[in-house]
């Protein structure tokens, strides 16, 4: 069991960095093995639009067919917003923002585990920009 999961993390791994340099927005996995029995793990990212749909789709399916992993299935109804692939222990749903809020898959599945995207990536994750303090006030000289 544990080759079979380290197999299908490393195609996750794949498909993250695939979509991931294609610019795909809010890229998120879950690990839904103990909740699903039919697939371990879940990609979810957004695209801008639908030619950016189009864009994710076809990286990753080069990325997956030189992994030589096949692809079992391909939903990618015209202009629907949404495109999935299953890759068998692994399925991928790309939205549009809109989409992806309507169908909220984030919630669905909201008792899976997260994994990190930037630890798969091999990126430290991005801090949060704080404002600059405020220089402090210059005290008036007293009068003499």
């Amino acid at each position: 069991m544990k080759g079979k999961k380290s197999n299908a993390l490393s195609l996750v791994k794949l498909c993250c960095q695939a979509l991931d340099e294609k610019k795909a927005v809010d890229l998120q996995v879950l690990d839904v093995s103990a909740q699903s029995s039919i697939t371990d793990y879940l990609v979810l990212a957004t695209g801008t639009s639908e030619p950016h749909l189009r864009a994710l789709r076809v990286e990753l399916e080069k990325a997956i067919d030189a992994s030589q992993h096949p692809i079992l299935g391909m939903e990618t109804a015209q202009e629907s917003g949404w495109v999935v692939v299953d890759v068998f222990d692994v399925m991928i749903h790309l939205f549009t923002a809109d989409a992806r809020a309507k169908y909220g898959l984030e919630n669905l599945w909201k008792d899976a585990v997260s994994v990190s995207v930037p630890k798969l990536l091999g990126v430290a994750p991005k801090a949060k920009k704080r404002k600059p303090a405020a220089a402090p006030k210059k005290r008036k000289k007293a009068a003499k």
